[in-house]
């Protein structure tokens, strides 16, 4: 069953060319929920994307906890290395934590990683930084908002699903 929706009205459309703009992208997409299944990295395109649900930071300034359907790609990814997530279990859900990038010793190159909870991550090996960030809807109201222990980590019944 879906969770109760309204269309996001104000759909958020980020583009990261650099590492501060990706910080900026990692900040709307903390705690962002991101089903296994969800992820997938197109080779001859040279294209990483996920499906998520993260939760509106911005939307909590103003009084009201919600999560809105989201979409993030990367190009120019050479390689993909994942650690802890399994693809055949696609229905397991992630909770992304942060979105980092380490330039190579000769930049634009590097590594863009994605931290998760529970210590899962995923690397892409890339030409240069060039992501963008776009809420797809529908946008819904949770019970919490995420709430962090000391470790960086979610507590996993501070907020509802995806």
């Amino acid at each position: 069953m879906e969770p109760p929706s309204r269309p996001c009205e104000s759909a958020l459309r980020l583009h990261a060319l650099d590492s501060e703009d990706l910080s900026l992208l990692s900040a709307h997409l903390q705690d962002a929920l991101v089903r296994v299944g969800d992820i997938a990295f197109v080779p001859d395109k040279r294209r990483f994307a996920l499906m998520g649900s993260r939760f509106d930071w911005a939307a909590e300034l103003d009084g009201r906890l919600e999560r809105c359907r989201c979409g993030l790609h990367f190009e120019g990814v050479q390689r993909v290395r994942c650690q802890k997530i399994s693809r055949e279990q696609p229905d397991v859900i992630l909770e992304l934590l942060a979105v980092t990038f380490e330039p190579d010793a000769e930049p634009p190159s590097g590594v863009i990683r994605l931290y998760f909870s529970g210590g899962a991550s995923i690397a892409l090996d890339v030409e240069c930084v060039e992501a963008q960030l776009c809420d797809m809807g529908p946008r819904w109201k949770v019970a919490a908002r995420p709430i962090h222990d000391f470790n960086g980590e979610l507590d996993e019944n501070a907020s509802t699903g995806p």
